[in-house]
């Protein structure tokens, strides 16, 4: 039997998917080699403008897991991760539930393997669960996220680095908005996205890296400005220290690997009034 023929239906392991070129990044072994090829061609473009996109991955995973805590720590118990990638390390359940141990957790993916790794994982979790949800559609995503997750109360809803695989700005808006509908009051919204100052990336390095991500299923990296991703949080109580690069939100040690200097992603945790 051939590789091919041992996955799950809808699986081409010819084709590279952003969730496992960052279980990659992370140092997973959850990929292929198609993913292994796109993403080490990834590693050498970003290193030439002295970017370090391994550790742009790494602290970005650490961005979540504070945010989560802090979510956690001020009394928010139920969780929706859209777009949640393979699981890895300190995934939202296990952060979340070492505060607060019964807090409901609801991942959401697309990906037939994150679907199948990541049930296999929470098969004897009754408070964790995974929907096959799609982020092109918020309303049926949330409708699925219904049957486990009560509104009515707060949710912590994360979208991380999610929305720099969405090209169309005023799909984003849309997304966003949608999201944002039905949370209560004391609900959050966490969001990292993919970033580059101005000046800072020669626009042929970032040529290349599109022609890499064009061959993915998801086929774009979006890059977006401070500014843009500010408005994702327009109408919110931006938590401090604000929109701020992901290594930099309430992180206590004082050590930043070389090489997230130039650009990398922003992360930002806003309020519902």
């Amino acid at each position: 039997m051939t590789e091919r023929e041992r996955l799950p239906g809808k699986i081409d392991p010819t084709v590279p998917t952003v969730a496992r070129m960052y279980d990659y990044f992370l140092g997973g072994k959850d990929n292929f080699p198609a993913d292994r090829e796109a993403a080490e061609r990834i590693l050498a473009l970003s290193s030439q403008r002295g970017a370090n996109v391994r550790e742009m991955a790494r602290a970005n995973r650490g961005f979540l897991v504070r945010a989560v805590e802090a979510m956690a720590r001020a009394g928010v118990r139920q969780f929706l991760d859209i777009g949640t990638g393979l699981p890895t390390q300190d995934n939202v359940h296990q952060v979340a539930h070492r505060i607060i141990p019964d807090a409901k957790v609801v991942y959401s993916d697309n990906d037939p393997i994150v679907l199948v790794h990541a049930r296999a994982l929470l098969a004897d979790n009754p408070d964790t669960v995974i929907i096959d949800g799609d982020a092109h559609d918020p309303k049926a995503l949330l409708a699925a996220a219904a049957h486990h997750l009560d509104f009515s109360r707060p949710v912590a809803v994360l979208a991380v680095a999610l929305f720099h695989f969405f090209e169309d700005d005023g799909e984003v808006a849309g997304i966003i908005r949608a999201l944002r509908e039905p949370l209560s009051p004391g609900s959050h919204l966490i969001i990292s996205h993919a970033y580059v100052e101005k000046g800072q990336s020669a626009p042929d390095l970032r040529s290349e890296t599109q022609d890499v991500y064009r061959r993915t299923t998801s086929g774009v990296l979006h890059l977006r400005d401070h500014d843009v991703v500010s408005t994702y949080f327009e109408g919110l109580e931006l938590l401090e220290p604000g929109l701020v690069p992901v290594q930099d939100w309430r992180n206590d040690d004082p050590f930043i690997p070389p090489g997230l200097e130039k650009g990398g992603i922003l992360g930002g945790v806003g309020r519902v009034p």
